[in-house]
């Protein structure tokens, strides 16, 4: 019995000694980060700017794989099953976390039970930005139209579930107006039709959209968030133009899979927060429409918890649902 109890404390020591070996060399070879939407949108371009730093930092190529599909549930689930080594990211947000538990009957992931966070990344209201063929300004512009033509008007979203999709449906409840929604595959096709006049409002990115507000191809109207953004001064939000209860912000963050060693999950919380904290990194977010946010991996666990409840109470009160 002894030697039996001798050998299971060597194997231990083993087990244990070698998953220090591997965090402390960390990493080894490339490291893929998943983006589960397609390229472009706002998601797609954060990915871009955090991968194209931690690769510096960690000395190995950070590869982006895109991996889009119902509302970012198919990358999302593929992040969720892959190896808890360190080697596999996810770029999460309110979408794949916190919306699709309460639009899907049955997710083939736990938002928080099968990842381990890293930390926030940014944080952005949707902007509503219209065609230049729309007659609106304004908040009130657009409400005072839509009153006027029920049902006439159609907005794109990025796919039913998504924070466009939700702002739009809680906003027509809030204002009591009907407009037509036209889901999309993803936040690129949706732009490009916007910009077309296929479709003539969008809630969208401020990432994504800002190149095209500057030339005029789009006019932005508000802000989702309770107070104006910051970096964009002159947007009003929606809550000033006389909806006080309207206050819906997105997010992004890091994670890797459930299980991944607390050194390697360190590690990337360390040098993401590092690389986020550059004035230049912060400048170029802020330049698009984004704001810089970090966490620690406890503070962003507990965020995604609440931020479940709290669009479960958006969508309740929206009465959205998957078209």
């Amino acid at each position: 019995m002894r030697v039996s109890w001798f050998g299971v404390v060597l194997a231990t020591v083993a087990v244990v000694g070698s998953a220090g070996v591997t965090a402390q060399s960390y990493p080894t070879k490339p490291v893929r980060f998943i983006v589960p939407y397609p390229p472009g949108g706002g998601t797609d371009i954060f990915a871009r700017i955090v991968g194209a730093k931690l690769a510096e930092s960690l000395g190995q190529p950070v590869v982006i794989e895109q991996r889009p599909g119902a509302a970012g549930v198919l990358g999302a689930d593929v992040a969720s099953k892959a190896a808890p080594d360190g080697y596999t990211l996810l770029i999460g947000q309110a979408s794949n976390l916190a919306i699709n538990p309460h639009l899907m009957k049955k997710l083939p992931y736990d938002p928080v039970k099968d990842f381990a966070p890293i930390t926030l990344i940014a944080s952005s209201p949707s902007l509503l930005v219209v065609h230049p063929s729309l007659p609106v300004r304004s908040i009130r512009d657009l409400v005072a139209l839509a009153r006027s033509k029920p049902g006439a008007i159609n907005y794109a979203s990025a796919g039913s579930g998504s924070p466009g999709h939700l702002s739009a449906e809680y906003f027509k409840k809030l204002a009591q107006i009907d407009m037509l929604h036209i889901p999309y595959k993803g936040a690129t096709p949706a732009l490009i039709d916007v910009l077309a006049g296929q479709a003539s409002l969008y809630f969208t990115s401020p990432v994504a959209a800002q190149p095209y507000v500057r030339s005029g191809r789009l006019r932005q109207i508000a802000v989702t968030s309770a107070q104006r953004f910051a970096p964009l001064p002159e947007v009003p939000s929606i809550a000033e133009s006389g909806f006080k209860d309207f206050d819906i912000t997105s997010w992004w963050g890091l994670l890797v899979p459930a299980g991944t060693p607390r050194q390697i999950v360190a590690r990337l919380n360390a040098e993401t927060v590092k690389a986020l904290a550059q004035p230049e990194m912060k400048e170029r977010l802020g330049s698009q429409g984004a704001a810089v946010v970090t966490s620690t991996p406890e503070e962003f666990a507990a965020f995604i918890q609440t931020e479940i409840g709290n669009w479960g109470r958006i969508i309740a009160a929206s009465g959205a649902r998957l078209d």
